[in-house]
């Protein structure tokens, strides 16, 4: 009787926020997440691509604001043991970053249609990937310098201020008691002996100046050594199904 051979055993822990604040440091406790925006100053000056960059909590049912085109909608993950598709990863639930952008002259990062307006009217709620009816957006909002001649590198930017931004967020994230997380699963990328074999084809864009993706960034979902799919050449990538789960594709577009 042949036995399945694990290949990969994926742990996530999720810990649920039910209020944003900022505050004198970045931190996670008792459901709340607290802020320190006084570290975007040198993310910055870090980047001759930003101009200025701007945070602010938006409630749930708060939609009717207006907001520059969105970028990214990126939820709050981290690597705690292991690499991506192994180990432990510790994610918050009831939160989610929204990246929007322009330069300082009020042009979009957007290239085939943006979506600037009124959030609400913008933004479609408890979609695969984006926030539900009660969770926070943390919005953040880059505006960047005009360029002549636009390619990846001001959108690659703001993606990159984002993650340094997140980054903050998830150093408490992995110090998080994971006896106390809300809810906890696991999942087996198994080998079954004599099983027909699934191979599921995702096609993702890689097209130039705003369409990218980031494959098997350092954290999930994250930005910081990903490597793009232009650069790799557009080339079939095969990926496990807990690297998929985890986060190994960033999409940006």
């Amino acid at each position: 009787m042949s036995q399945d051979k694990v290949l990969r055993r994926l742990t996530i822990r999720s810990f649920h926020i039910e209020e944003v604040q900022m505050g004198a440091k970045t931190s996670i406790s008792e459901r709340t997440l607290q802020l320190d925006a006084s570290k975007l100053e040198s993310i910055i000056t870090s980047d001759n691509f930003i101009h200025n960059i701007s945070i602010q909590v938006i409630p749930p049912h708060q939609h009717n604001l207006e907001i520059n085109t969105i970028m990214d909608i990126i939820p709050i993950s981290t690597k705690v043991i292991g690499k991506m598709g192994d180990g432990i990863t510790h994610t918050l639930t009831g939160v989610y970053v929204m990246l929007t952008g322009c330069d300082e002259f009020g042009k979009q990062m957007a290239e085939f249609g943006s979506s600037e307006g009124i959030l609400s009217d913008q933004l479609k709620l408890g979609q695969a990937g984006t926030p539900g009816e009660e969770d926070i957006i943390i919005h953040m909002d880059v505006t960047l310098t005009h360029q002549k001649e636009a390619d990846r590198s001001q959108p690659m930017a703001a993606f990159r201020a984002c993650d340094t931004f997140i980054d903050l967020i998830r150093t408490p994230l992995k110090q998080q008691n994971g006896r106390l997380a809300d809810d906890s699963a696991t999942f087996e990328d198994k080998i079954r002996e004599n099983k027909k074999k699934v191979l599921i084809i995702k096609q993702v864009a890689g097209q130039g100046a705003m369409y990218d993706n980031l494959l098997f960034p350092d954290e999930p979902s994250g930005f910081s050594g990903g490597r793009s799919i232009i650069d790799l050449g557009n080339v079939p990538v095969v990926l496990s199904p807990n690297e998929y789960r985890d986060g190994a594709i960033r999409a940006m577009t």
